[in-house]
């Protein structure tokens, strides 16, 4: 770690040369120019904690750029500097407008029935929203129910979220505006589409749920932030409330609040049998909760706790009866199914699917069986069972992929599911529960062959021995020639994530240039249980960082990229993923791109959602942790004097969950120190958020900018893309 002097130093150096910046000669003629860097302000702020003199001196570019005028300016001309740059680079408008073909396609939704009635969304290609259509009967004629695109000029209004009541006669959905997290709720009629009066703001981190007679639904919603801080607050005192439609959300009554721990989160969910409130309490990111029934048909409406503790993960499947069917990882690290019958005196959990050699990702009653999801080295399997978990039989899958959904009601025949991998679109498939058939709802046309490509599974060494899958897609032609070609490895590895096989029209649009194309699927996640997520956190965070490293090792020693060619990527947690790998191994890095990072470990738990990461992350305010935490915080770890890869960090105006003060401040940082003469920019969307709801064009010129600019690079040609 250097000295707080050096640190210092570091940060309050100032870059005021200009850059000429060019690709390897042998994939571009000509060299792109960039322009001196803007200043950064540099501050005096120096903070001593645990005995260490920690500078700051960006610590203005926290300030919300709403409130701000200093920091509006800074944003402007980063932006305007990224801009330039970025348009001038080779092969770019190709690149862009093949992302823009293979976009265009039609995208569906898992269907959701209800009294007769299907809604389901559709995109038509280009569309920036989806829409939200409905037929009567599943072979009825589509109409339109909601199409967000009318919502805004932009297209950064979107549905987010939505759910029928059980007859299917009114429509409850979720309303996201500019990439935020907060919701606004509304209703709708679904006959007439007339939209009520009903409006309930403040919602953020919650479910929407039905009470099961119509008459209204519940929510969970923190307070009214001060103004000038909705971006920016802590959110804290979480409540679930009922509304009652036809009322006006001043109305609304809280059903379950934990007042004396405001740090809690708090959600609630309606039995399928509409009999019980599950409520959910949690403190942070991890999978611990405790779970309180409230009794909807009887008068006392007091909570009780049949989960105490916060110590394990108790997920709700569904119950008959008394009999409540619960996912946990209590005794059980890869996840089981148990049931407690909610009228006995000691809630004993009888144990119905046990747990297995791979993990149990997610298991959903429907039909009167128990559908469960697992992951095989982060591949889906699936399998059905009856009620006692005794096996019927496992579900057919297209291949190597990731399956979702199979949701539904007691009663239901049939289900739908989604299956997606790096070559093949989502497609929708309607399962038979009693034959165990599946036969295709929607499967989207598009622009490329997929068995034009390839799609293995390959397994490496990390540092300490530890033994990591990861996903290689290549063109077929690549593949069978054994051609070390430009390469993109995308990692996030943190709060038990599991990265499985899906679809990016991007990723293809690089791989039709000749690039291929890595998933690692480093500790951190959630792929293997448990002690996989135990393994990247907290104390154990720098495996994270080895894993990654290991991954790109790899692909240099077995001639998969070239020796100048890789790319590495990753957004949130996985921004942080970039930024310390960047920092820790730049002479392995040829080109990165964190995206919407936590880039400052040591301030990230004072803004927004950031408390809670403290589980994967530690507490900045302990000594241990906080030491922990300096030593890899990509801010701090910028090293000064040596030669850097070229650096894209992107970030967005209306990022609420990880603020864009942290790409702001690590930005400043890259500029001012003496890292070598590649390009460290900065390219900031307005009017999009840390990923949710971003419109589709929004979407298609940020991957060319960011392709183009790791293509540049890694000498990867572009040229004759999309040919």
């Amino acid at each position: 770690m250097r000295t707080p002097t050096r640190l210092r130093t570091l940060l309050l150096a100032a870059s005021a040369a200009a850059l000429t910046v060019s690709g390897p000669l042998s994939a571009h003629d000509h060299e792109v120019p960039l322009p001196a860097y803007p200043v950064s302000e540099t501050g005096d702020v120096v903070e001593t904690i645990f005995g260490n003199e920690v500078a700051d001196p960006y610590r203005w570019l926290e300030e919300d750029v709403r409130n701000s005028a200093k920091v509006a300016d800074w944003v402007k001309a980063q932006s305007e500097l990224a801009a330039d740059y970025l348009a001038a680079l080779p092969g770019r408008e190709a690149y862009e407008a093949r992302i823009k073909e293979l976009y265009n396609y039609e995208r569906f939704g898992i269907p959701v029935e209800k009294g007769g009635n299907y809604f389901y969304s559709r995109n038509d290609g280009l569309q920036n929203q989806s829409v939200l259509y409905v037929r009567d009967g599943l072979d009825g004629e589509p109409r339109v129910l909601i199409d967000p695109n009318k919502w805004a000029e932009d297209g950064a209004t979107a549905l987010a979220g939505w759910v029928p009541t059980e007859d299917g006669s009114k429509l409850l959905y979720g309303i996201q505006d500019g990439g935020s997290d907060w919701r606004t709720a509304r209703v709708l009629d679904v006959a007439t589409g007339e939209v009520l009066e009903d409006k309930v703001e403040w919602i953020k981190f919650s479910a929407l749920e039905w009470a099961k007679d119509g008459s209204g639904f519940y929510y969970s919603r923190f307070p009214v932030t001060e103004e000038g801080e909705t971006f920016q607050a802590l959110n804290t005192n979480q409540k679930v409330y009922f509304h009652k439609l036809g009322t006006p959300q001043s109305d609304d009554v809280v059903v379950f609040e934990t007042a004396d721990r405001p740090e809690l989160n708090n959600v609630g969910v309606v039995s399928n049998d509409g009999a019980y409130l599950i409520t959910y309490s949690s403190s942070g990111t991890d999978d611990r909760y405790e779970v309180s029934l409230i009794d909807l048909a009887g008068e006392d409406r007091t909570p009780r706790v049949i989960i105490p503790g916060f110590e394990s993960n108790f997920s709700y499947i569904g119950n008959k009866g008394p009999r409540f069917f619960f996912v946990t990882n209590e005794n059980a690290p890869l996840q089981k199914v148990v049931a407690i019958d909610i009228t006995s005196d000691d809630l004993a959990r009888e144990v119905i699917i046990p747990e297995r050699e791979t993990k149990l990702d997610g298991v959903s009653m429907v039909g009167g069986k128990l559908v469960a999801e697992y992951l095989v080295d982060a591949k889906s399997e699936v399998s059905v069972h009856a009620l006692d978990g005794s096996e019927i039989r496992t579900v057919a899958l297209p291949g190597i992929g990731s399956a979702g959904g199979f949701g539904g009601d007691a009663d239901d025949r049939e289900v739908f599911y989604s299956f997606s991998s790096f070559n093949q679109p989502t497609a929708i498939y309607k399962y038979d529960l009693e034959s165990g058939e599946s036969s295709v709802w929607e499967r989207p046309e598009v622009a490329f062959n997929p068995k034009d490509y390839t799609v293995e599974q390959k397994f490496y060494t990390s540092k300490d021995g530890t033994r990591v899958p990861m996903f290689l897609v290549r063109r077929a032609d690549i593949a069978a020639s054994g051609e070390a070609v430009p390469t993109l490895l995308y990692g996030y590895g943190g709060f038990n994530i599991s990265l499985t096989p899906g679809f990016n029209p991007s990723r293809i649009a690089w791989l039709d240039a000749g690039g291929a194309y890595v998933l690692a699927n480093i500790r951190g996640g959630g792929e293997y249980g448990k002690a996989w997520h135990d393994g990247g956190r907290r104390e154990n965070k720098q495996n994270v960082f080895d894993d990654f490293i290991a991954a790109g090792e790899y692909l240099k020693a077995n001639g998969i990229t070239t020796p100048d060619g890789l790319a590495i990527e990753g957004g949130s947690n996985g921004g942080l993923l970039v930024g310390a790998v960047t920092n820790q191994r730049p002479d392995l890095v040829d080109a990165a791109h964190p995206a919407v990072g936590v880039m400052d470990m040591l301030r990230f738990d004072r803004f927004t959602a950031g408390r809670y990461w403290v589980d994967d992350y530690g507490y900045p305010s302990k000594e241990a942790d906080f030491n922990l935490l300096l030593s890899y915080s990509p801010y701090h770890n910028v090293q000064d004097g040596t030669d850097y890869p070229a650096i894209l960090v992107t970030t967005a105006d209306t990022d609420d969950r990880v603020v864009p003060g942290h790409s702001f401040k690590y930005t400043a940082a890259l500029q001012a120190a003496d890292i070598g003469d590649k390009p460290h920019l900065i390219r900031i969307e307005t009017r999009a958020g840390h990923g949710s709801g971003k419109p589709t064009d929004k979407a298609i010129e940020e991957a060319a900018d960011v392709g183009a600019f790791l293509a540049y690079h890694t000498g990867l040609d572009l040229s004759g893309v999309g040919e």
